[in-house]
C-alpha cells in the first residue's frame, strides 16, 4: 500500500496538481486553504482524493473567520490571504473546514499513526525543532507507532525508540530550500 502524506498546500493548486505519483490512500495534514490563489479548487480537489484530513490552522482561522493567533511576522499576509480566501469560499466548504478533527488516529497493516497539523499537545500552532527531545513527552502523549506532522514546512522523519515522527514538508510553501516533493519511502 502506497500512502501519499501531505502538508500545508496553501490553496496553491498547480503544486498540488504536480504530485503525479500513483497512490492507494491520500492524508492530508492540515493548511489545505490561504495564502495561496485557488482556495476552492484546491479544497475540492483534497475532499475528492482525501481519505483522512486533518485540520491545520489555517483551515481553523479560515472556517472560523478567526485569525488572532498567527504570529506578528505572518500575520499581515495571512489576515489579507484569509479575507481572500473566505471570500472565494461557501458557506459548506467554511463549514467542510470547522468540522476537521485536530487529530486523527489510523491503522494499515499493523502500523498505527497518529496524525495532526503541528504537535499533538497543540495541534495548531505547536512547534518543536526538529532534534529536540520535547519529541519525547509530545510521543508519551499517543498510542501510535508513526506520528505525522506538518506545520514547519521543512520535511524530516526521526526515530525515537521505536516510534517513528514524519513531517512532509509543505506542499505549497516549501522553507526547506528544495521545491521537490519528498519521496521517502518507510
Amino acid at each position: 500500500m502506497k500512502l501519499l502524506i501531505l502538508s500545508d498546500i496553501y490553496s496553491n493548486l498547480d503544486a498540488l496538481d504536480a504530485i503525479c505519483e500513483p497512490y492507494d490512500e491520500l492524508w492530508v495534514l492540515g493548511d489545505i486553504v490561504n495564502l495561496g490563489p485557488q482556495p476552492k479548487e484546491t479544497l475540492e480537489t483534497v475532499k475528492a482524493a482525501a481519505s483522512v484530513v486533518v485540520q491545520g490552522n489555517h483551515d481553523c482561522a479560515v472556517g472560523h473567520c478567526d485569525d488572532s493567533r498567527w504570529s506578528a511576522r505572518f500575520r499581515e499576509v495571512a489576515e489579507a490571504t484569509r479575507r481572500f480566501t473566505s471570500s472565494q469560499l461557501s458557506g459548506p466548504q467554511k463549514a467542510w473546514l470547522r468540522s476537521l478533527p485536530v487529530n486523527a488516529q489510523v491503522e494499515r497493516k499493523a502500523v498505527r499513526f497518529y496524525l495532526t497539523h503541528a504537535t499533538p499537545s497543540d495541534p495548531h500552532y505547536g512547534r518543536i525543532a526538529t532534534d529536540s527531545d520535547e519529541w519525547v513527552a509530545e510521543l508519551e502523549r499517543i498510542d501510535a507507532d508513526v506520528l505525522l506532522v506538518g506545520h514547519s514546512h521543512v520535511p524530516f522523519i526521526r526515530r525515537i525508540g521505536r516510534k517513528l515522527i514524519v513531517n512532509p514538508g509543505s506542499v505549497g510553501q516549501s522553507r526547506s530550500g528544495d521545491p521537490r516533493a519528498n519521496q521517502e519511502l518507510f
